[in-house]
């Protein structure tokens, strides 16, 4: 295989908690089929499907070895059959769901936005994974209204982060997150947060109030603080496996007695099902990032070969809000 036929790209050989099954790899230039857009990437953002992918969580990684990497920013280096709209060079970002973490990535066109020529391609790459997901739990998941009191857990993380911001936007009143260590408060209050936990058996009492959404990433562990803490009529939206334990059955008792709802996210179910809400809230998180009512941090990792590091980052929570690796 010639060279122009051959990239390089970050590879998960196997599954592991760590990075002794990553490396970077020479693999073969994906060809962008009917519906598909291929992009000379840039930057690629680090998130913690990642993680989930890295250690094995079931339904990440349909074979091995994987290219991980949800999103990208860069331009457009080929179209695939029956794609109209896009230009050789043009700027764009787009949400991949795999395959990210290389030189070159294939989307589907329909998950593909223009970046507007004010916003940098470092700041872009940042916005399919937490900026979008903030925009779709707060606007279209949870419905957060204005006035209400929101519980966010991670906050101090990418998406905790970009949720204070967007909620903040929408006129919530009250924001509480919790983090998973001391060393993360700092980080959440910087975001906005009014009230900052560090989580632990006594959660719910700390918490001292009633809240109207919880928004929360860590599977099903805290769901029972969620619930105790839930106002009457509240919302409680599952968007992640952190922890990577096995999910427990929601209490439906719980739900009728306390008027409550328990609701589920995936970005990437929403992206197969409803490709073009997902690109309507990744206009918007780019549209907030230009007036600055968005600010996410993004730290730049120098090169696929320093992408396992900040992985491992995030793996511990010793991460910095947002990487991005410039390829």
């Amino acid at each position: 295989m010639s060279d122009a036929q051959v990239m390089n790209a970050l590879v998960f050989e196997r599954p592991a908690p760590d990075t002794s099954g990553t490396s970077v790899a020479r693999v073969p230039v994906p060809v962008p089929g009917p519906g598909e857009v291929a992009i000379q990437v840039r930057y690629a953002g680090i998130n913690f499907k990642d993680i989930m992918a890295r250690r094995g969580d079931a339904r990440y990684v349909p074979s091995w070895p994987f290219v991980p990497g949800v999103e990208v920013s860069g331009h457009v280096s080929a179209v695939g059959p029956d794609v109209t709209g896009w230009a050789l060079g043009d700027p764009v970002v787009a949400l991949t769901n795999a395959g990210g973490l290389a030189e070159v990535a294939v989307a589907r066109a329909e998950l593909v936005a223009p970046v507007p020529k004010d916003l940098p391609l470092s700041q872009a790459a940042a916005v399919p994974g937490a900026p979008t997901t903030a925009v779709l739990l707060v606007d279209e998941i949870a419905r957060v209204r204005g006035g209400d009191a929101l519980l966010v857990h991670s906050a101090a993380g990418a998406v905790g982060r970009s949720v204070a911001e967007v909620a903040r936007q929408r006129g919530v009143k009250t924001l509480i997150g919790t983090v998973g260590a001391a060393s993360r408060v700092a980080g959440a209050q910087e975001a906005g947060y009014d009230t900052v936990i560090v989580r632990g058996p006594d959660l719910a009492a700390e918490v001292r109030t009633k809240v109207d959404v919880v928004l929360d990433p860590q599977g099903t562990d805290c769901l029972e603080d969620d619930l105790a803490v839930l106002a009457p009529g509240g919302r409680i939206v599952l968007f992640g496996n952190a922890g990577g334990n096995p999910l427990n059955d929601v209490p439906t008792g719980r739900l009728f007695g306390g008027n409550a709802s328990v609701g589920g996210f995936s970005l990437e179910a929403l992206s197969i099902n409803s490709p073009g809400v997902v690109v309507r809230a990744m206009t918007e998180a780019m549209n907030l990032m230009l007036r600055k009512d968005l600010t996410l941090p993004v730290t730049e990792v120098g090169g696929l070969s320093e992408a396992a590091t900040a992985q491992q980052a995030l793996a511990t929570g010793t991460g910095e809000a947002k990487y991005v690796v410039r390829v």
